[in-house]
């Protein structure tokens, strides 16, 4: 008589197997996002006449705008300056996190992840 259920050719180990290694991923990615966290990038425009320090987690540490960049006249100058610092600091953190899963799931691409 013909087992029932279960995975043919004994797969039931494998099983076992694979969920232990996604147990591991996963602790592996919640570490990862904790250090990606509490990591400071910090990103300038305008030559470094006005930059911006920002945590993983998108929080502003601070911003620091030279004196020569401020100029009554042109207020709108130094909007895009920040603006433009902004920017380019969330670009640094999203391209972390990404390489840092991209690090962790690599093998992962025949299971369409």
């Amino acid at each position: 008589m013909a087992k029932r259920g279960g995975f043919p050719g004994g797969m039931g180990g494998n099983m076992n197997n694979l969920m232990k290694q996604a147990q591991k991923m996963q602790k592996q990615m919640e570490e990862a996002q904790k250090a990606l966290e509490e990591k400071e990038f910090t990103a300038a425009a305008g030559g470094g006449a006005v930059s911006v320090t920002m945590n993983g987690k998108h929080e502003v540490l601070s911003v620091k705008i030279q004196p020569d960049a401020v100029d009554p006249d042109d207020v709108e100058m130094l909007e895009d300056l920040v603006m433009a610092a902004v920017n380019e600091v969330l670009r640094k953190i999203d391209d972390e996190q990404a390489s840092s899963m991209s690090r962790m799931t690599g093998g992962l691409g025949g299971f369409g992840f």
